[in-house]
């Protein structure tokens, strides 16, 4: 097995695990509630940011860990 291959092995393999209070998401910092794997590379985002860059990144993605269930509306 490459390098290359084992670390897309070891992203597909950290794409199954719960995303944490110290998971931060890649584009503004918040809390991350959504993982996405493109390429063996991870992505980390808050609700936000994954709801605006869904529509163009989740056809590519080969996975979309989505906790944002997690949040509460707090009204």
């Amino acid at each position: 097995m490459t390098t290359l291959e084992q670390d897309r092995a070891e992203t597909a393999a950290a794409a199954d695990r719960p995303i944490t209070g110290l998971d931060r998401c890649d584009s503004c910092g918040a809390q991350a509630y959504v993982r996405v794997v493109l390429s063996g590379s991870e992505l980390l985002f808050c609700g936000h940011h994954a709801k605006k860059h869904e529509a163009k990144l989740r056809p590519m993605a080969e996975v979309w860990h989505d906790e944002t269930s997690r949040l509460v509306d707090a009204r």
